[in-house]
């Protein structure tokens, strides 16, 4: 097993988000675009009528271990190429898998939207980023979406990538991605995906339970940290999901500001728990949810590097 050293991890994660930050997305091919087309026809082929937690546990592994498994190898097979080709490869697979500049790409228009006065497309570009109706949202509807997806979505494409990155090398980052890729599309409670999508949706509890926690102190930290701390230890208990309460109450407290509450669902409101306190979201407070997930991801790299210095020695084996 070949063992990466902490310099040569931070420099990987360093690189990773700067050529995430120049390029963005790739706009065709993206590896999990095709990762997701190959989830949709296993869960076409195995959630059929009689399809039980343990049809989704055997789905998850056909849809995820292979392709961790080749990532591992083709690794191992870079390594003893070349000295220079594996890391290449950890650098590659990290930019595929961070999303940190496509939260500005897909957020920031909804914010020059909403401030030009342009409502209709405000509502079709926030549609595009969360599940909840949109076409008959205000700006502070609309703002509230994006700024709690900025917040959750932090953790998800960003934070908890970049820990299974330096745990596991590229190898674990496409390990983290895929089953959250799962959990976003099979781990519904819904009468299609309650049984064939708990499997999915519990190991995606699993491996964000540490990331999480993580993202919330991170938001705190950088904002109005005890009122953050606050509204993390009194608020995310209510929160259905163990770890989107801990970000989204830390963030809200952070930034200042009310969000959860009503949102509607297939045209029924739902009355979620209330995440912050302060003021409405508006608008400019998209960019501003947005910065400090780019100060988040900014203290990530800092304490990486002085890690790295400090400590030395092998972080994770690839």
């Amino acid at each position: 097993m070949l063992m990466l050293t902490g310099v040569e991890v931070a420099c990987c994660v360093v690189v990773g988000l700067i050529v995430d930050m120049l390029i963005g997305e790739v706009s065709r091919w993206h590896p999990l675009v095709g990762f997701g087309n190959w989830a949709i026809r296993i869960e076409s082929s195995l959630n059929h009528l009689h399809a039980s937690r343990w049809t989704g546990a055997f789905a998850w592994c056909v849809a995820v271990l292979p392709l961790v498994v080749i990532t591992q190898v083709l690794l191992l097979l870079a390594t003893r190429f070349s000295v220079w080709l594996a890391p290449v490869l950890h650098i590659l697979l990290l930019y595929f898998c961070v999303g940190l500049r496509s939260l500005r790409d897909h957020n920031l228009p909804i914010q020059r939207a909403l401030e030009n006065g342009d409502l209709v497309s405000a509502r079709r570009l926030t549609s595009y980023i969360v599940s909840r109706d949109t076409t008959q949202g205000d700006e502070e509807y609309l703002s509230k979406a994006s700024v709690e997806s900025v917040l959750e979505n932090g953790c998800d494409a960003v934070f908890a990538t970049l820990f299974w990155f330096v745990l596991l090398g590229g190898a674990g980052a496409v390990l983290y991605r895929a089953s959250n890729t799962l959990d976003a599309m099979w781990g519904y409670r819904s009468d299609r995906f309650l049984r064939f999508g708990c499997v999915a949706a519990r190991i995606d509890d699993g491996l964000n339970w540490i990331p999480a926690r993580l993202t919330a102190l991170s938001y705190a930290l950088l904002g109005q940290t005890r009122f953050a701390l606050h509204c993390w230890r009194t608020q995310a208990p209510g929160w259905p999901s163990p770890n989107a309460g801990p970000v989204m109450s830390a963030g809200a407290g952070a930034l200042g500001l009310a969000l959860g509450g009503s949102a509607r669902y297939d045209g029924v409101d739902e009355i979620r728990p209330l995440l912050g306190a302060g003021r409405p979201a508006s608008s400019k407070d998209i960019s501003s949810a947005w910065r400090l997930v780019l100060n988040a991801a900014v203290l990530w790299s800092g304490v990486i590097i002085l890690t790295a210095i400090f400590m030395g020695g092998a972080l994770y084996a690839a």
